[in-house]
């Protein structure tokens, strides 16, 4: 069983040549190049475990940071206990 799944994506033309002009430029498949890119975004939106905790925090309707504080706090009585 293959462990990749296609998919289609639409481009603005430029963009397209864009793409098509770095991965020549970098001797790779469109394919490495979009998950290169998919990589950079993720690291950069704080990876997968942040954007659990975001979607977590909404449910709870907490808003930025109030998870952090939680966590914080959660973990200070912990350690005096």
């Amino acid at each position: 069983m293959r462990s990749t799944r296609t998919l289609s994506v639409t481009l603005p033309p430029e963009m397209l040549k864009r793409a098509q002009s770095i991965a020549k430029r970098e001797s790779r498949t469109m394919s490495e190049l979009v998950r290169e890119a998919l990589r950079h975004y993720d690291r950069r939106r704080g990876g997968m475990r942040s954007t659990l905790r975001a979607e977590r925090a909404d449910e709870r309707g907490l808003r930025e940071g109030d998870m952090d504080r939680l966590i914080h706090e959660s973990r200070a009585a912990q350690e005096s206990r």
